[in-house]
C-alpha cells in the first residue's frame, strides 16, 4: 500500500506586476490571503502545525522566521505560499486536492492584486541576506541543523516535495529507497526543469535551482522514528519525524516547480516505479553535486543524462507492470522523446517577449 502527498511552493507577481519576494513583500501582504482561506479540522493530525503556528492550514507562508533572543517568533521574511496536500492512498487524489487548493488560492490572491507565477529560482535576487542581521539566539538555532545553514538558498529556490511512503517497510528499506532516489536524482530532475532565469536575465542552462541547490541541500529526505536510526551526513538524508504521520515518509526534494500538475502525477508514478524496481543498484547518501550541475546545464542534450533518464523511466514502467498508474508516465516519455523541458518553452517565450515578468505571467494556464 502506497501513500502520496505533495507540497508545492507558489510565487507571485504583485499588483504592480513585479516579482513579489522578501525584498519588498511583507508577511502581512501574504497573510491576508491565508486568513481568507478555509481550515479543514479533519486534516489533523496528518498535517504538522509547527511551533510558530504559521502552518495552521493547507496553505501557509513559506519564509524565514525571525526570533527574539528566545523561541518567540517576531517576524517572517516571506518567499511565497506553500500548498500541501493531505495524505492520499492514490496519486490522483493528491493531484485533485492540489489542483483544488491552487485554484482557491489563485481566486483569493486575486482579491489582493497578487497572481501566481511559475518560478523555481528567484529571477532577480540570487541570495537571501536576513535584515536585520541574525542575533545570537538565531545563529545558535541555525548551527544546530545543517539544512538551516543554507537558508540563503532555500529563500530563493522554489520546488515541490513529492512525498511517498509504503506501508510496513522496515527503516532500513526506507533509507535504502532514499539512497536510491538520491543516486538517480540527476536523471529524474530534468523532467521538471523550469528555472532558466538568473539576476534579471537568461541563465546559461536549464535549471539554476538545481545547479546552485542540489548537493548543499538534500535530493531526498527520509523521516525516521528514533535518534539511533539517523545517518550522519551533510546534507541530511534522514530526519526525525515530527509527527507520527511522518514516520517512514520519503520526500523527494530535488525537482523544480511545475505549473502542469500532471507532471507531478508522472513524477510520483516514476518514484513509485523506482520503489518497486529491483534492477537499479545505484545508491548514494549525499547527492552528486557535479552530476546535478551537468544535468542542470545540459538536461537531456547530455548523452549520459539522456541515457540514464531513459533507463530509469523504462525500469519504473517495467516494475509497475499492469498497475493502472503506469499511464501517468506518458508526459515524461514525451519530454524525453523531444529532449525538451519546461525551461525550453520559457526561454523561447523570453526571446519573443524580452521580459521575465511577461514570460512568467503566462504560466499556470490550465
Amino acid at each position: 500500500m502506497f501513500f502520496f502527498g505533495i507540497e508545492h511552493e507558489v510565487a507571485f507577481l504583485n499588483k504592480e506586476g513585479k516579482f513579489a519576494d522578501f525584498s519588498h513583500t511583507k508577511f502581512s501582504d501574504l497573510n491576508q490571503i491565508i486568513e481568507q482561506l478555509p481550515t479543514y479540522p479533519s486534516d489533523y493530525p496528518q498535517l504538522r502545525v509547527g511551533d510558530a503556528g504559521i502552518k495552521m492550514k493547507r496553505w501557509y507562508i513559506e519564509g524565514f522566521e525571525r526570533f527574539a533572543d528566545s523561541d518567540e517568533v517576531i517576524d517572517c521574511h516571506v518567499k511565497g505560499i506553500e500548498i500541501r496536500t493531505t495524505i492520499h492512498s492514490d496519486i490522483q487524489g493528491a493531484i485533485t486536492e492540489l489542483s483544488e487548493s491552487f485554484h482557491l488560492l489563485r481566486k483569493v490572491a486575486a482579491n489582493f492584486g497578487l497572481s501566481p507565477v511559475l518560478i523555481s529560482f528567484n529571477p532577480y535576487n540570487p541570495a537571501f541576506e536576513p535584515q536585520p542581521p541574525l542575533n545570537d539566539y538565531e545563529i545558535k538555532q541555525l548551527e544546530a541543523y545543517p539544512e538551516e545553514q543554507t537558508a540563503n538558498i532555500h529563500m530563493v529556490s522554489y520546488g515541490p516535495d513529492l512525498n511517498i511512503s509504503v506501508a510496513d517497510l522496515s527503516t532500513e528499506d526506507v533509507i535504502d529507497i532514499g539512497k536510491k532516489l538520491t543516486y538517480y536524482s540527476p536523471y529524474i530532475v530534468p523532467f521538471s526543469y523550469s528555472s532558466p532565469f538568473y539576476k534579471g536575465s537568461l541563465w546559461d542552462g536549464l535549471s539554476v535551482r538545481t545547479f546552485i541547490r542540489t548537493g548543499k541541500r538534500p535530493a531526498a529526505l527520509v523521516f525516521v522514528q528514533k535518534e539511533e536510526q539517523l545517518i550522519d551526513s551533510i546534507p541530511s538524508l534522514t530526519k526525525i519525524a515530527r509527527i507520527p504521520a511522518e514516520v517512514g515518509r520519503i520526500e523527494f526534494k530535488a525537482c523544480d516547480s511545475c505549473d502542469n500538475f500532471l507532471i507531478y502525477a508522472a513524477l510520483l508514478t516514476l518514484l513509485k516505479g523506482l520503489v518497486l524496481d529491483e534492477t537499479l543498484l545505484g545508491r548514494a547518501t549525499v547527492p552528486d553535486a557535479d552530476l546535478h550541475q551537468l544535468s542542470a546545464k545540459e538536461g537531456f542534450d547530455n548523452k549520459d543524462i539522456f541515457g540514464n533518464a531513459t533507463k530509469i523511466l523504462q525500469a519504473a514502467e517495467v516494475a509497475l507492470g499492469d498497475d493502472p498508474d503506469v499511464h501517468y508516465l506518458t508526459p515524461l516519455k514525451v519530454l524525453l522523446a523531444k529532449r525538451k523541458t519546461r525551461s525550453h518553452e520559457l526561454i523561447e517565450t523570453f526571446h519573443r517577449l524580452s521580459s521575465i515578468e511577461e514570460v512568467i505571467r503566462q504560466t499556470y494556464q490550465f
